[in-house]
């Protein structure tokens, strides 16, 4: 007979309904790691549709309905999906993304997140939306969105990780316009500090780490010089604070195998400086960690790819790695 489970379970929103998320979902709970994970899995869905993706994908797995208020009440057994019924009225299994799935998505995040504020879940993992059609220009991307709902609006850290090395972007979905006027000093010592104690609280490992400039090698014929004005007495702040970390490093070397390998995070001051070599060498078994939230979250470094919905060929790599890396967090 199975064992029934009170742990704390991992709790998943689905995102955008025609997004290739559930396909992943559906291989990654057949993949041998996940089937040994330990916490039972919570979907908030629309549960005709994620039935209707599985036959059509030609997937076996049990799955029972629970209500969002029978969470934390109900024993929960493993390997079983457990779904939260969002309704969603569709006409078609497989379809193009619009705006029409927007309040579906929105009641699915509310009741994610409503959960793990009341703290019962362990982590919030979270599938794609589409920014154009969910967000509406209103925040940047689903990190800074969940910030907001949490009352921690500018308070967000994007950690993107791999065991090897991770990094983690001190300004996130912004032009490179925008950039030099949202550095501070402030700001670099508050996020690597979140970062620097999620190391310490959930690793149990006291992180090495590598700060770049903002500008190439480092130099800048501008009166404002930012690696002199606001990095190098950030990284002076930092290390008065006991944290290891030295730069800064030119962004364009920092990655290079004989530097890369004595460092655990490296910092970089935009989106594309750090994202764009991490992803060139971990490609999906890199995760996205939100910290500064009063839980944490995490998200496949996937988007919703459409145009491969339906096709049963999307790589469920990123997912694995997000679910196996929940036991690795110290105290799971």
């Amino acid at each position: 007979m199975q064992k029934l489970s009170k742990i704390k379970p991992i709790i998943i929103v689905a995102g955008e309904p025609y997004s290739v998320f559930l396909e992943i979902l559906f291989k990654s709970l057949k993949s041998k790691s996940v089937k040994k994970n330990k916490y039972p899995i919570i979907l908030i869905s629309s549960l005709k549709l994620v039935l209707s993706q599985m036959a059509k994908l030609r997937f076996k797995y049990k799955v029972e309905t629970i209500q969002k208020d029978e969470v934390g009440r109900a024993y929960l057994k493993k390997n079983i999906l457990y779904v939260i019924d969002v309704e969603f009225k569709y006409k078609k299994i497989f379809d193009k993304i619009s705006s029409k799935s927007k309040n579906y998505i929105e009641k699915s995040f509310k009741i994610g997140i409503n959960l793990m504020k009341e703290k019962k879940g362990l982590v919030l993992i979270n599938g794609p939306v589409s920014k154009v059609n969910f967000l509406d220009k209103k925040y940047p991307g689903v990190t800074e969105y969940i910030s907001d709902k949490v009352g921690k609006k500018g308070k967000e850290v994007m950690l993107i990780y791999n065991k090897a090395l991770a990094v983690t972007p001190i300004t996130t979905h912004m032009p490179l316009n925008k950039i030099f006027k949202k550095i501070s000093i402030k700001q670099i010592v508050t996020k690597v500090t979140e970062v620097d104690k999620f190391y310490k609280n959930f690793l149990n490992k006291n992180a090495k780490i590598g700060i770049t400039g903002l500008n190439p090698h480092c130099e800048s014929s501008n009166k404002v010089k930012e690696e002199e004005k606001i990095i190098t007495p950030a990284i002076k702040k930092l290390k008065k604070k006991g944290i290891k970390i030295s730069g800064p490093f030119p962004a364009d070397t920092i990655f290079l195998k004989k530097n890369r390998t004595n460092l655990d995070v490296i910092v970089g001051m935009y989106h594309d400086q750090v994202l764009s070599p991490i992803k060139t060498l971990f490609e999906f078994c890199a995760i996205n960690i939100t910290l500064g939230l009063p839980f944490i979250r995490i998200t496949p470094d996937h988007g919703p790819n459409n145009m491969m919905l339906g096709k049963n060929k999307s790589d469920p790599s990123s997912l694995i790695e997000a679910i196996k890396f929940i036991k690795n967090l110290r105290g799971n």
